[in-house]
């Protein structure tokens, strides 16, 4: 196996280990509700309370790894999820669920920040692109076998079960993290750790307005695929009278559509640049994604419109989402722990803020899950316009001198 193909199966793995804490126990969500006597809106807390707490903690692993390296900090995080793992399986209230399921969140936020950051310590450009598309290749398997598997063990052995295999899981990645992965911040690379340094760089980052555009457009693509994360479960099973099969099933094709579309995020801007292919992929999104929110309030509300609109919706992410990662960190080599943790401490923020507001208007149909997919994708192709302008998109195009140079020619 070769090093690259090693880096981007033990990445994935990493970063997979957060979501499938999520789309494990989504099917659950009735379940959990019905268990242990709670409302609606309270068992949605358990999602919102992981994350807050993964966007939180970003902030405090991303200078840690570039002080003292990848490794240590991921660990740590590991031992936290494990902690917040086995709480949330011994439960005996919601109130002890959100609380777990919020430690759980504060390990996870590790595997969420610092694989970006390792993959720009190993690439740039193109090739970082490429990296981060075989990675979401890997952990993009969650949310389609994970919900499967969810199902799969709630229904003989109850909903607890699945923080049990999501522990078993935590333990395999650290395994594999002390096994196939080297350090890549090596000593002479890491930086000063002191408060100062560390507001600095994020002063830094806060004023460079293209890192903070490109954070938001893929914050808020995020964000629309959160919302549909909190409430699909009651949409479909509560509204459309689905089963766990048949909802484990629904969700996981928009997995296939997101994976398929990100695998092609490299060879797209290696050809028409990355600002290009963002610019492209967003308005196709928030295109499809406005379109069902008109049929939805024209009554047009069966699956057969709600599914495939969904999916094309959310298969345009699968060049979003990559990209902007890549794009954002590209000139912040030397911070880029910092970068990565404050990027997804804004996204994560952006995403868990979306939920807590959707939430609130949830009604049981999905009209409030359409309309916040819409109301998000409309925002981000807002602030793709105002950041990819022609001049940022000949700068962002392809990462290449020449790539840059056409643009440039095409601008006269």
């Amino acid at each position: 196996m070769s090093p690259f193909a090693r880096n981007a199966i033990v990445l994935g793995l990493l970063c997979a280990v957060g979501p499938f804490a999520i789309d494990m126990y989504l099917p659950a969500l009735p379940d959990i509700e019905s268990d242990l006597g709670a409302t609606t809106s309270a068992t949605q807390l358990t999602l919102t309370s992981y994350f807050i707490a993964f966007g939180l903690c970003q902030i405090a692993y991303g200078p840690l790894s570039d002080v003292y390296g990848r490794k240590a900090p991921l660990y740590a995080g590991l031992a936290l999820f494990v902690v917040g793992s086995i709480g949330c399986a011994f439960a005996p209230s919601v109130e002890w669920l959100i609380a777990a399921r919020f430690v759980q969140g504060l390990g996870a936020a590790a595997m969420g920040v610092i694989p970006r950051a390792i993959i720009r310590d190993l690439h740039t450009g193109i090739e970082a692109t490429r990296l981060m598309s075989l990675v979401m290749l890997v952990f993009s398997v969650s949310p389609i076998l994970a919900p499967l598997g969810g199902s799969a063990l709630i229904v003989p052995f109850g909903w607890r079960a699945v923080f049990v295999a999501v522990t078993i899981a935590a333990l395999i990645a650290t395994v594999l993290l002390a096994v196939m992965l080297p350090e890549t911040r090596l000593a002479h690379e890491r930086i000063r750790g002191d408060i100062r340094s560390v507001l600095g760089h994020f002063g830094t980052l806060f004023r460079d307005w293209h890192f903070l555009g490109l954070t938001f457009i893929g914050g808020l693509g995020m964000s629309s695929f959160f919302t549909f994360l909190s409430m699909s479960s009651f949409v479909y099973i509560k509204t459309y009278g689905m089963s766990l099969a048949e909802y484990s099933v629904a969700f996981s094709i928009n997995a296939v559509g997101f994976i398929g579309m990100s695998q092609l995020a490299s060879r797209l801007g290696g050809r028409f640049g990355m600002g290009r292919v963002v610019m492209g992929a967003v308005m196709a999104y928030a295109g499809f994604a406005v379109l069902l929110l008109a049929l939805t309030l024209a009554g047009f509300t069966s699956l057969w419109v709600l599914i495939p609109l969904l999916f094309t919706s959310f298969a345009f992410l699968g060049l979003v989402i990559p990209s902007t990662m890549v794009l954002s960190l590209e000139n912040h080599g030397p911070i880029a722990g910092s970068a990565s943790a404050l990027g997804g401490t804004l996204q994560m923020l952006t995403g868990g803020a979306v939920i807590a507001v959707a939430g609130l208007f949830f009604n049981g149909t999905s009209l409030p899950m359409v309309v916040t997919i819409a109301l998000t994708a409309v925002a981000a192709l807002v602030i793709t316009m105002a950041t990819l302008r022609p001049r940022a998109i000949a700068a962002t195009c392809g990462m290449s001198n020449i790539c840059q140079a056409r643009s440039i020619e095409e601008e006269g």
